[in-house]
């Protein structure tokens, strides 16, 4: 009995030097440092050498450990008979039986069995015709790689696969996955029916390729390829166009970088939301409100006309408060003024807000050659729609306490801030006029508007006065701002 490789395989180390080749020098290995044996029992790889009548006459100890297995329970016994009968396989029988004696060589031929005290292993078996040197005996060495872990991995990832792509499938939204070239590596049920023929036509194909060009977008792929390597995501570009077989349609395109199961190659989803009914229906809408801003900005005028009517005729101690009232009217009017002309009670841009209300003002309580001045400074932020009236008025009442109160003499400066510091609002009317200690003002019904607005909104009311003006500071809560209090695009 013996497990000796090296009496059955061919020399080595000899043939480069019968065939004239550079000869090993003792600067490298000699022949006596390195045998056949020595490698076939280092490989992991497990080696099997059989004869003419498949009865093994060598093994490598890769093969003991793999099969769990000893040289006396192997060599010089039949192949069909080790284990008990474990290696007679339907399979096995086939490739040494009809493959082998056609082929000299043989490579990666799969074979899967359950082996008792193994447990299941799949393998891939190369088979080679050898000589042993010195006769022309004929025997066949039977390398076999385990590669359960990795038939196992590859499962498990064409599991995962299958999985996401029923979970893709059964998304309302069509989808795609593009790899770095934006070429498309998958896409879901609804993509497919929404936008091409069947899956073939998909698949491989470059998303700027597909249909008639509709997403062959410059500013689309500019942004497509950023989210990958910037790991810059994007959401609800909108995409508006005609396409065939649907017709005009409006998209949203939302976008992330994502990890494909398996091969964690980094891939790019792409999500289509049809949004054609809801921008429909959004424009319809702006449109409505924009005619219905315009009507009640023309009666807010016509009632303010009303009142200066009123004021013409009013007596003396009368004047002040029609006045108050035709600046309050205006204020309103402003509002509804910058909606009619902008998005439809959408975000309202606060530095046009405050610039109309300073107009009104300078229309209804200055005269052409006053010496006040009234300045609107304003971070370019905007606020909601429903917060914009009580901000208004709380400008107005201010501004128009101090041009009442501020300036005996008839000139000086009101200026008008809005400004987002750390979390916080700051709403601000200050002027350089004579000061409260001086005036007395402030503690009329006007004061009490104020602060019931302040309140409305969550803010509180402070102020600064002195010999060289009043400041009034009004602090809102980060809420009333739009979007977040990102500055206006």
């Amino acid at each position: 009995m013996t497990a000796h490789f090296h009496e059955h395989l061919p020399d080595l180390w000899s043939g480069s030097a019968q065939q004239g080749t550079a000869p090993i020098t003792t600067s490298d290995f000699t022949r006596s440092d390195v045998s056949a044996h020595d490698i076939v029992e280092t490989t992991r790889e497990a080696l099997l050498v059989l004869d003419g009548s498949l009865t093994v006459v060598s093994a490598n100890r890769a093969f003991f450990l793999m099969f769990a297995t000893t040289p006396e329970e192997t060599i010089d016994r039949r192949l069909y008979d080790l284990g008990d009968g474990q290696w007679n396989i339907p399979a096995l029988r086939r490739l040494l039986e009809e493959i082998t004696p056609r082929e000299s060589v043989v490579e990666a031929y799969e074979i899967a069995h359950d082996f008792t005290g193994v447990g299941p292993r799949t393998m891939l078996l190369n088979a080679r015709k050898i000589y042993r040197p010195g006769d022309d005996v004929e025997c066949l060495l039977l390398a076999i790689d385990d590669v359960t872990d990795l038939r196992g991995k590859e499962l498990e990832a064409t599991h995962h696969q299958t999985v996401a792509q029923t979970i893709v499938d059964s998304v309302r939204d069509p989808l795609v996955i593009l790899d770095a070239d934006m070429r498309i590596t998958g896409a879901s049920r609804n993509f497919v029916t929404m936008f091409a023929d069947g899956a073939e036509n998909v698949v491989g194909q470059h998303l700027e390729d597909l249909m008639q060009g509709q997403w062959d977008v410059a500013v689309l792929r500019a942004m497509l390829e950023r989210v990958v390597p910037d790991d810059h995501p994007f959401d609800d570009f909108l995409l508006e166009d005609d396409f065939p077989g649907l017709g005009h349609r409006i998209f949203k395109l939302n976008a992330r970088k994502i990890y494909v199961p398996g091969n964690h190659v980094t891939q790019l989803l792409l999500v289509f939301e049809d949004a054609t009914k809801a921008t429909l229906l959004d424009r319809h809408r702006d449109i409505l409100a924009a005619e219905l801003a315009h009507r009640i900005k023309n009666s807010l005028h016509v009632i303010s006309s009303f009142v200066g009517f009123e004021l013409r005729r009013a007596a003396e101690p009368c004047v002040d408060g029609y006045r108050a009232m035709q600046a309050r009217i205006s204020a309103v009017a402003e509002l509804y003024d910058v909606i009619a002309t902008s998005s439809v009670f959408g975000p309202v841009d606060v530095q046009t807000y405050l610039e109309g209300i300073a107009s009104s003002l300078r229309a209804s309580l200055l005269g052409r050659d006053s010496g006040i001045a009234i300045v609107v400074d304003a971070e370019p932020l905007e606020i909601v729609a429903d917060h914009a009236v009580p901000v208004g008025l709380i400008v107005n009442e201010l501004a128009t306490n101090a041009l009442k109160h501020a300036f005996p003499k008839g000139a000086g400066r009101i200026a008008l801030g809005f400004q987002h510091r750390d979390g916080e609002v700051t709403l601000t009317v200050a002027d350089d006029g004579v000061g409260i200690s001086q005036t007395g003002a402030g503690t009329g019904m006007g004061s009490r508007f104020i602060d019931a607005f302040a309140r409305q909104l969550g803010g509180t009311v402070a102020k600064a006065s002195g010999e060289t003006g009043t400041t009034f500071i009004v602090r809102l809560p980060k809420s009333v701002l739009a979007r977040g209090g990102e500055p206006t695009p």
